[in-house]
This record gives C-alpha cells, structure tokens and sequence, in this order.
C-alpha cells in the first residue's frame, strides 16, 4: 500500500521485495528543510523531493539557493526570508499554506532557524494550526561537535554571542563554571576578539576546537589549549578568514586536593567577594589572587553560594 504523500515503486531483489519511494510535499505544509553547508552532495534525498514539488521555496537568499536548485535541475519559484521581512513574509507564506500550496523554508547553509531566519515564521505557522515537517540534514553544531572528541557529556550551544564586548563577556562569565562545553558561532571579523575573551573567561586550559569552512575545499579542524589560540590565528591571516563554529571543551576535573589549597583568607576574600559579585567573578579574582586553580574556587564558591546554581 502507498504511503500518503508518497510514489511507491517496486521490484524484486532476490526474495526481497525493494520499495524506491519518493516523497512529495503536501499542500497546507510547511516544511523545515535543511541544505548542505558547502558541499553540494551533502543534500539529503527527501530534502530534494521536497524542494522539487513545493509550490514556493523561501530562502534566506534566493542567489544562495538558486545555485543549489539549478545543481540539482529544479525550478521552484523562490521568494527571500530574510530577518528583515520575516513578519511580511509570515502573511503571504499564510496565505500561500491558507490556499492548499505547500512552502520549503530554507537558509544559506544548513539548518534553518538555528542562528538563521526561520523560527518567528515557524511559530506562526504552527500557531495558525498548519503542519511543520522538519525534514533534516546538514547542521553546522552537530558536524562540528561530531568532529572535535569532546571530553563532555553535554554542550551548550549559544549561537553567535552578542557583538558588544561586555554582554558578550558577561555571558561568558555566567557560562564559565558549567561542566559542559560551549559551542558558538562567530563571524570572520569577530573571530579574535572572541576567541581572546573566551581564553580570559574561560580560562587557558581549557581545549578549544576551531571549526572553520566546514564541508568547504578550506575545511580546518584544529584543536588547542585557549592559550595557544591567539598566537595560532595570528601566525596565519587566512585562519580568519570564512565561517566559523568555535567549541570550548568542559573544565577538566579538578583533584580533590585542589580544592583544599584554597586557605582561610582566601576562603575570607572569596565570602566577601561573594557579596557583590557571581560565583564565576569571585572565582576568578580568587584564583588570580592566590594561585589555586579557577575551577576549583568555582566549586567553592558554589558551594558557599548555593543558590547561584
């Protein structure tokens, strides 16, 4: 039986029975569909199905796309979403849904609505009691993750940090203590200045994955000590250069005995400290002051101030 949505074909193999099944978009549908980074094979199956019977393609940039679609011989009318026009684009895409068409909403590269236009147009989507079908691929975070052997469990994904130096230091700041990494995006002209606060907040121990170009005939995949990375991006104008996804592994582990360096006037200036400022601050002028390593008074600190947890 044909699925709904679906062209069966099939033949045998053998004793086997093989289905080759193409998927068609359906009227009344939005679709999440997600487009390769960089290299164009990277495109799933059902992700072409799907952009070759839409009604309308929305594309952050239609030049962007345009290739991927011509690559590929499909000629899906187009027409941008943009941060810009998204709550104009919401009405027409509504109406375009509202009229039985089915719509593909795509960005430049990967993932829509992950650090990219899409989600305020997905939620009114959803909201106007129309179908969202997320048809996945290519994801900048997950491709980089996958390559850079994290030591942690877990990771936070922060997108692109703010670009004013002191929220972005800020967030940091709040980050720094988790025992988790921290996974962002940057912009090449951002990239040092970032990567420069991520050392003083994070700390110079802490291993760093540059992931730059991913997909692309530049791909670099370059692991590193914090306090190594100024100088690494420095030796070479061109580790500036594309798009990037920047991975700040977990704290290491911090031995017990760490943690019982810390004396009674350290313990006396991180109470006070305390006070007036979050457990990451107080941690860090503590262990500037006295030497002991950041994660541990961190730990302290947390335990001294249980409620910032």
């Amino acid at each position: 039986m044909a699925m709904e949505g679906h062209d069966t074909d099939s033949w045998r193999l053998g004793s086997r029975a093989v289905a080759a099944v193409t998927f068609r978009a359906q009227g009344g549908t939005l679709y999440v569909v997600a487009t390769p980074l960089g290299n164009l094979r990277d495109v799933t199956l059902r992700a072409l199905d799907v952009l070759a019977t839409a009604d309308v393609v929305a594309a952050e940039d239609t030049r962007t796309t345009g290739n991927l679609l011509r690559h590929y011989g499909i000629a899906t009318r187009t027409l941008s979403l943009t941060a810009h026009n998204e709550a104009q684009r919401m009405r027409s895409i509504a109406a375009l849904l509202r009229d039985g068409r089915s719509v593909a909403l795509v960005c430049d590269a990967g993932t829509p609505a992950i650090s990219d236009p899409g989600a305020r147009l997905v939620r009114g989507v959803r909201d106007a009691g129309y179908a969202v079908v997320p048809v996945p691929g290519p994801s900048a975070v997950a491709a980089a993750v996958s390559a850079a052997g994290l030591v942690a469990d877990t990771f936070l994904f922060a997108g692109f940090l703010p670009q004013q130096a002191k929220a972005r230091r800020g967030l940091l700041d709040r980050v720094s203590g988790l025992p988790a990494a921290l996974v962002c995006y940057e912009a090449p002209h951002r990239v040092r200045a970032t990567v420069d606060d991520l050392l003083v907040r994070l700390g110079p121990q802490r291993m760093l994955v540059v992931a730059r170009e991913l997909t692309k005939a530049f791909e670099t995949i370059r692991a590193m000590p914090l306090a190594e990375a100024p100088a690494w991006f420095a030796a070479d104008a061109n580790r500036e250069r594309g798009e990037f996804v920047l991975i700040v592994d977990a704290p290491a582990a911090v031995p017990r005995g760490d943690a019982a360096a810390l004396d009674d006037e350290g313990l006396r200036w991180l109470a006070a400290l305390l006070e007036e400022l979050p457990p990451a601050r107080a941690a860090r002028v503590v262990a500037a002051v006295t030497g002991v390593a950041r994660d541990a008074v961190y730990a302290r600190a947390l335990a001294l101030k249980p409620e910032s947890r």
